[in-house]
């Protein structure tokens, strides 16, 4: 593979002819709006090396390599690299928490391996290759986070990556107008199964879940042998790991067992529904070889950030960010869980939550009578889709508008919970509360 060879030497891919690091290997990828060939020429002056291309017409002279298609080639680069390679590899997917857990459970095996995980949110058709491609000879496990908001994309996520193991965070309803229903996200997430069932790999397996345990067993997952579980709970028989929520009032704290022993973890994450995530970290860290003790110090020291679960004090108020993303399955845990904490003044400022098609207006309104019967006064709601429901909330058409209503009036002494989908903006109100 002649491609490959040229990428041993120059090992750094650069997609975005704006940031082009010295002999670097440049791919053309085309998008809605652009069409990267057209930079081509400006990435090799910039310092790239090579430029894989699949228009003829950019070929200017030996540095530019044409292919049929210039993502696929990427694809396919990371795959046979992936496969040279043979480093152990995670995949993981899931409605909820999934990039959480792949920190956590990248802050609980780095205690004793060298290790490469997906950064930020690079989890689809680019990003994943982009992340396989960044492995070295010295990365003994690799945990690679796989996304989708389409039928068929974790599928084509797992034939790149080839994962060994694999585990499914949880199912909920999100991007159910890509998905076309709840049954939907389950297919698909359900694929992970699929493959490393057919690849001879295990799974963790969440078996408190019952839609996890529906999926493992339709994607044929019976023999325990291949089946590495754990659940919230005290009996440990049949599981690597158990656990149960001690408090979260606001952070969470939990108890662990596995065969080494007990331990108990003071997380620095908010939120109840965190726990799955934590006790997962644990399984895993557990199978592979990293003792309770270590498992404990790197859950304790992994911090959150993103807006993802994450505690901030201000000046005047105490706030929990959790406004990355959000759908229906998630926002439902996070007001539930910001209703059971023993916390004076409480505050919701709740934006959107998109890409729920013909159930949007539906969604919107369940979110609206759950506030309700759980009997806040103090709610913002933020978009057009809050803005359409029967509540008595206080309502706003977009961020800009919130923005003007706090500046006018400020939330002062408050714990506030903020949550919505990132298309929302509503990261933009934390400057100013």
């Amino acid at each position: 593979m002649e491609l490959y060879e040229i990428f041993k030497k120059h090992p750094v891919i650069c997609t975005d002819s704006r940031n082009c690091p010295e002999g670097s290997l440049f791919f053309a990828l085309k998008g809605d709006n652009f069409d990267a060939n057209a930079f081509a020429l400006s990435a090799l002056e910039k310092g790239c090396a090579y430029a894989v291309i699949d228009d003829k017409q950019y070929a200017v002279d030996e540095r530019f390599i044409l292919v049929d298609n210039v993502l696929k080639t990427l694809q396919d680069l990371a795959c046979h690299h992936r496969r040279q390679l043979g480093t152990t590899i995670i995949g993981i997917t899931g409605t909820n928490g999934k990039t959480t857990t792949k920190e956590l459970i990248a802050a609980t095996l780095k205690q004793k391996y060298k290790i490469h995980f997906t950064e930020g949110n690079l989890n689809n058709h680019i990003g994943v290759p982009l992340t396989l491609l960044q492995l070295t000879a010295e990365h003994e496990l690799a945990v690679v986070e796989m996304g989708a908001n389409h039928p068929g994309e974790i599928k084509v996520l797992a034939d790149i990556a080839q994962p060994d193991y694999g585990i499914i965070t949880n199912v909920g309803k999100a991007h159910l107008e890509g998905f076309g229903s709840f049954e939907g996200v389950m297919r698909t997430k359900g694929e992970l199964y699929d493959y490393i069932y057919k690849s001879g790999g295990k799974i963790f397996l969440n078996t408190g879940n019952a839609f996890l345990n529906s999926m493992s067993k339709k994607a044929k997952f019976i023999s325990p042998d291949r089946i590495l579980s754990y659940e919230l709970g005290s009996n440990l028989k049949g599981h690597v790991a158990v656990g149960k929520t001690l408090s979260c009032n606001p952070l969470l704290h939990l108890k662990g067992q596995t065969k080494e022993g007990d331990f108990e973890i003071r997380t620095q994450l908010i939120g109840m529904y965190n726990a799955e995530n934590v006790l997962s970290a644990a399984t895993i860290g557990t199978h592979f070889g990293v003792s309770n003790e270590l498992i404990k110090k790197g859950l304790e020291e992994y911090i959150p950030r993103n807006n993802r679960s994450q505690l901030t004090i201000s000046e005047h108020n105490k706030i929990i960010a959790d406004a990355y993303n959000a759908n229906p399955t998630s926002m439902h845990a996070a007001i539930l869980n910001f209703a059971q904490m023993d916390v004076p003044e409480k505050t919701l400022i709740l934006g959107d939550m998109l890409e729920l098609g013909k159930q949007s207006a539906d969604e919107h309104q369940k979110i609206a009578d759950l506030l309700k019967d759980k009997g806040f006064s103090s709610v913002y709601l933020v978009g057009k889709s809050f803005q359409a429901t029967k509540s008595y909330f206080r309502k706003f058409a977009d961020i800009g508008a919130l923005i003007d209503e706090i500046r006018e009036n400020p939330l002062q002494n408050r714990f506030i919970l903020v949550k919505g989908s990132h298309g929302i903006h509503l990261e933009k109100i934390l400057e100013l509360i």
